[in-house]
């Protein structure tokens, strides 16, 4: 518990490290990707994971598919930190579960809920106060560059979702060694972008905010979440999760003074309930089933003899979905839809 809390909290550093470096996006991405790749190197050869990576074609070519959107999810989450505050780019970022929602109802035909449905709509009202986008247009007073903030925010989620169906399909393989192909790609996948007259000179203090982007938040915090992760029920991540955008929220606070209004802090709250409604899958307006078999709690399998466990987690519906618990580069895992059997 300990390792995922310190995690979470990491990550929620992240956008004052990319601010301070004072490079643009796809710089820091580029650096991210390179000295990544070396911690995470370290830590699979350390660990003993290039020994049996699982890796086949096709788990290869979905690890390389799920880097490419990651690594573009990093580019447009990076630039919405300088476009707009560090609190509406991590809540805006933080709506990608609901994407990952529909998307897999379009790919998969997983069934969407009315609960879902209900707590995507309450997430939009929340965006909606949280950027106060309605303010703005009333008044007339859109700021064209906050606004291109937020779409980049949406951007970084759309292209999380992405990657988050990629890793859904992977089998037997090592997170580690996924996260290390995947900012692998990102190096080669970067360089027409990286603006290197712009990189800082050697020994400047900018090396110092990209190399604990790089080392810190992409190598040690990845290894000391996916150590802590088997280990803990999905619901427990779930919640931990929203450590990430609480400490985000206090950073912008403390280090660029920014000032929560009402309509922000409402807006964050509803988004926070709908994520976790999505992710526990709490449906407060399913109808009552009529009692079975003993009248006290979910009736047991079929077949199944007294005293027999119910599971702790059971299904909706036959084939609904279940979690699966990934993780996204603001630093939060969320639970993704997987279908039964």
């Amino acid at each position: 518990m300990v390792q995922i809390i310190v995690a979470m909290a990491g990550w929620g550093t992240i956008g004052v490290f990319v601010l301070e470096s004072g490079q643009p996006a796809f710089n820091v991405v580029f650096a991210r990707c390179v000295l990544g790749a070396v911690a995470l190197g370290v830590a699979c050869l350390v660990g003993g994971y290039f020994r049996d990576t699982g890796l086949t074609r096709r788990n290869l070519l979905l690890a390389a598919g799920g880097g490419v959107c990651l690594v573009f999810n990093w580019v447009f989450l990076f630039s919405s930190f300088e476009q707009t505050s560090i609190t509406i780019t991590t809540v805006v970022y933080h709506t990608q579960p609901f994407y990952v929602l529909f998307l897999g109802a379009l790919l998969f035909k997983e069934r969407l809920t009315r609960a879902n449905v209900g707590w995507v709509l309450l997430a939009f009202v929340g965006l909606v106060l949280t950027t106060e986008l309605w303010t703005a247009l009333r008044d007339g007073q859109l700021d064209s560059r906050q606004l291109l903030g937020i779409l980049n925010a949406l951007a970084a989620a759309v292209l999380y979702a992405l990657a988050t169906i990629a890793a859904k399909q992977l089998k037997g393989v090592r997170p580690q060694i996924t996260a290390l192909i995947q900012v692998l790609i990102g190096i080669p996948l970067l360089l027409p972008f990286v603006r290197f007259a712009a990189l800082p000179a050697p020994g400047a203090s900018s090396w110092i905010w990209l190399a604990v982007l790089g080392v810190f938040h992409t190598g040690v915090l990845y290894h000391l979440l996916y150590s802590a992760v088997p280990h803990l029920p999905s619901s427990t991540i779930a919640v931990v999760a929203f450590v990430n955008p609480a400490v985000a929220i206090v950073c912008d606070v403390v280090v660029y003074s920014h000032r929560p209004t009402l309509a922000e802090i409402v807006g964050i709250v509803l988004i926070v309930l709908s994520s976790l409604g999505v992710t526990l899958r709490w449906q407060p307006l399913a109808a009552r089933r009529p009692p079975t078999g003993t009248g006290v709690g979910p009736e047991a399998p079929a077949g199944a003899g007294p005293g027999t466990p119910v599971p702790a987690e059971v299904p909706v519906a036959t084939g609904a979905p279940t979690p699966l618990v990934t993780v996204d580069e603001a630093g939060s895992p969320h639970s993704v839809l997987r279908k039964q059997g």
